[in-house]
């Protein structure tokens, strides 16, 4: 996700992230573990090299590729959990602790009067051929992340070097999240990127913006860059490297990178990862215990299998799901909000989250854009008063549409021009879960008289048809894995929506960020989100938070169907030596984000079997 013109509007990274990204982005595997102190060095049996093996969609060339920033579709790993272990990041977040496991970054801080944040990286860190890692380094990144249009650079105005391990952000108004964007910012080499660097510098510093044909080429250029020679273009700062001889449609290896941080804290020697965007190409390996921990979106039946020969099922919180969106440059009728209210009462989003996922999917309740786990402590229980659960009811759903206009003639709706309601429904067939939501929504619609027909795409196409507006209505991501609301209002908002869609030439949802709203009057809700995030006193944020949430409520821009839970098979006594209890905090963590089972590997307590 990211600002458009003059990188002001935020961004974030979807399940690309989250559910493929399970990536909604859909599918994910992750990997997680329970201290213990066994020694690195012996798998199952002990004595040889210590294997982790996982599953995780990916491209191989040249279609996949290794221009890895943030933004460019495509890159091998790219927004994978894995991606920790690669590229360090600054840090990673114990969501229930509230506190950081530094990883490249030494010590960081907010200037309230200097509008600052100051990060300072650990000293003698270097890239995998024995270079430097440097502040040079943390500059071209954001400079990259400013071509990319990512969300840091709504807020961020300018950043400076002040030695070798400082860089200094200046900001229009500080702003907390600034600090998550900038720690979960994945680091990348000036080596690699610097001309892009530069190149952006010239740009910004002559007054012209990304909106402009230089800005545009830029853009372009930087996301069809492609390092000529992999194996010596790519630097990686992580302990773990890309085997890049061994990259196969099957399969691909990380190996150890001696050189990389925490290298020889961490008990495994390779991670072996099979490719599979789907969860049925990945069910057979974890059955027959080939696969270690995966986080696909299994189909109820499948988890069923798991359990019955004896594979444990992880369900952590991911803090987002699959939403119903709609394109509002080609059906206008869905700009009038009555409709998409009615189509929130028409549909039974408990049911469709128990259909795709069983336990694992919650039918949302409080319809505010973010996690209904997080809406107790960031709304008032006046606030949550106010908000409209859309109960399923059909009965009121037909009220409203009758009331827009619409008609019902021989069990079909009409819409107010006369013509017959009939749409098609695009979602990733690859993953089971939001494939399984689709069909479900598609039916509860058509039965409900409003005829839907759903359609699978490339689960790497589909997102970019929804930005280009190729699409009449869709299933994406709300929500965020994230801690903070204001990431999800990003997703919710900007994501797939004009500010971002832009990188992909096209609207997306085309849902304009200028509204009316019966609670507030006129709203930008651009600048409402960027104000739910910005300042450093949590109890002014909370009150952004409550009208972005009560706009959101009342204004659905999309429709949240369920709240995603994992059910991610967790192998353990073959490769793995044990997995936390279910009540252990770090379960809170989003399997998606601040993955438990890497923070457990940097740590040392993800051990072998041995």
């Amino acid at each position: 996700m990211s600002p458009s013109s003059n990188a002001h509007h935020p961004e974030l990274s979807r399940r690309r992230l989250l559910e493929i990204i399970g990536l909604s982005a859909a599918g994910a595997s992750i990997v997680g573990a329970c201290g213990g102190d066994g020694e690195g060095g012996g798998g199952a049996g002990g004595g040889g090299t210590a294997e982790f093996v996982g599953a995780w969609p990916y491209q191989v060339p040249p279609k996949g590729h290794f221009n890895i920033m943030a933004g460019v579709t495509d890159g091998i790993l790219a927004g994978s959990i894995y991606q920790d272990l690669i590229f360090l990041p600054g840090g990673m977040y114990y969501w229930q602790d509230k506190k950081w496991e530094r990883l490249l970054a030494d010590s960081w801080a907010f200037d309230a009067a200097a509008k600052t944040f100051t990060l300072s990286i650990k000293p003698d860190l270097t890239w995998n051929d024995g270079s430097p890692l440097t502040s040079k380094d943390v500059m071209t990144t954001f400079w990259c992340r400013r071509i990319m249009r990512q969300t840091e650079w709504g807020f961020v105005t300018s950043m400076e070097a002040t030695d070798e391990r400082t860089v200094v952000f200046t900001m229009n108004n500080p702003s907390s999240v600034v600090e998550r964007y900038v720690l979960r910012a994945p680091i990348m080499a000036d080596a690699t990127y610097g001309q892009f660097a530069q190149r952006a510098e010239e740009l910004f510093a002559s007054g012209k913006d990304l909106d402009t044909d230089e800005g545009g080429t830029l853009n372009e250029d930087l996301q069809a860059y492609r390092p000529q020679d992999p194996e010596r273009d790519v630097l990686t700062s992580g302990p773990f490297r890309y085997d890049f001889a061994s990259i196969t449609n099957a399969q691909l290896t990380l190996v150890k990178n001696d050189n990389g941080f925490a290298a020889d804290r961490i008990k495994f020697d390779t991670i072996t990862l099979y490719a599979g965007e789907s969860a049925s190409q990945i069910t057979p390996l974890v059955l027959s215990k080939e696969v270690d921990y995966a986080t696909h979106g299994f189909a109820v039946a499948e988890e069923q299998q798991f359990v019955k020969q004896g594979v444990r099922v992880i369900r952590p919180p991911v803090y987002s799901g699959p939403a119903l969106l709609f394109n509002l440059d080609k059906l206008p009728e869905f700009k009038d909000v009555r409709v998409r209210r009615a189509l929130a009462h028409a549909i039974d989003r408990k049911a469709n989250g128990t259909f795709a996922l069983g336990r694992s999917g919650v039918g949302v309740e409080s319809m505010t854009g973010f996690s209904d786990i997080l809406v107790p402590g960031w709304l008032s229980g006046e606030e949550q008063a106010k908000l409209d659960t859309y109960p399923y009811d059909q009965g009121k759903a037909a009220a409203m549409l009758t009331d827009a206009g619409w008609k019902k003639v021989a069990g079909a709706w009409q819409k107010p021009d006369g013509t017959k309601a009939s749409y098609t429904l695009v979602f990733p067939a690859e993953w089971a879960d939001w494939s399984t939501s689709g069909t479900n929504l598609a039916r509860q619609l058509t039965k409900f008289g409003i005829a839907v027909r759903p359609r699978g795409v490339t689960a790497n196409q589909q997102p970019i048809d929804v930005d280009k507006g190729a699409f009449e209505l869709a299933i994406q991501a709300w929500g965020s894995s994230h801690p903070h609301p204001h990431f999800s209002f990003v997703t919710d908002l900007f994501t797939h929506n004009i500010p971002i869609a832009a990188n992909q030439g096209g609207k997306g949802i085309a849902f304009e960020l200028t509204q009316d709203t019966d609670a507030f009057g006129p709203v930008d809700l651009e600048k409402i989100v960027n104000a739910a995030g910005e300042g450093l006193d949590e109890a002014a944020q909370k009150q952004n938070v409550a009208t972005a949430a009560l706009a959101f409520n009342e204004l659905l821009p999309i429709i949240p169907l369920f709240e995603r839970y994992g059910n991610n098979p967790a192998l353990e006594g073959t490769r793995v030596k044990g997995w936390p209890p279910d009540d252990d905090p770090i379960l809170q963590n989003s399997p998606y984000a601040d993955n438990f089972a890497i923070l457990a590997m940097f740590t040392g307590k993800l051990a072998p079997a041995s």
